[in-house]
């Protein structure tokens, strides 16, 4: 082993995506445990580019693939740029934790479940390796955002949702604000953005 899989360099460190529609809870495929990415190649490096395109257009600071409708194991980060204004995608393929500390409690949300958060209990400080996009195997070591970040794109991977974290208590309360996602779910298992925002837009009266 020689700390690399193997990888195609053709489309390397392009971040120049399309904006796919983010599944919303009730879709299938967020519950589904992702796969790992065996090889990386053009079509890895156009799937980060869309993951991070997606992630900047819906105005979030972390996206996983399950997210866009495809269920593998990778996300993307940029806990900053809201702050910042300047983009610094961190792009994790195949990740893997190699340490947590410490606890903390804050309020998260979710692009796959618009208009709903919770207080959430995470590891304040996280060890995490990941192939980047070239294939080179990284460890970060992340506090606070980032490290909470990571923690919630991660658990997509999983088929986890924050609100799954939360008490039985809680999660009754959210159970109303769920129902009116998971309504709009079509008889494949999908649910896309695009049915919220149209039915936000018609409650609203917006065109």
């Amino acid at each position: 082993m020689d700390g690399k899989i193997k990888t195609d360099k053709s489309n390397q460190g392009l971040f120049t995506g399309r904006i796919l529609p983010v599944r919303i809870y009730g879709d299938h495929v967020l519950r589904k445990k992702s796969l790992p990415i065996t090889e990386i190649n053009s079509e890895t490096a156009s799937l980060i580019a869309d993951l991070v395109t997606t992630m900047y257009a819906k105005d979030g600071i972390g996206l996983a693939a399950p997210q866009i409708g495809y269920n593998l194991r990778m996300f993307v980060v940029d806990p900053e740029w809201f702050h910042t204004g300047v983009t610094k995608p961190f792009i994790f393929i195949n990740p893997r934790f190699l340490g947590m500390s410490g606890i903390g409690i804050k309020e998260e949300g979710c692009l796959s479940l618009p208009d709903v958060f919770a207080e959430v209990k995470r590891a304040e400080h996280v060890v995490i390796e990941a192939s980047d996009i070239k294939g080179n195997i990284i460890k970060y070591e992340a506090s606070g955002l980032f490290a909470r970040a990571i923690q919630h794109e991660y658990d997509h991977l999983d088929g986890v949702l924050f609100f799954d974290r939360v008490s039985k208590i809680k999660q009754m309360s959210l159970k109303s604000r769920l129902k009116r996602l998971e309504i709009h779910t079509d008889e494949n298992g999908v649910n896309l953005d695009e049915n919220y925002i149209s039915e936000q837009n018609n409650l609203h009266g917006n065109s």
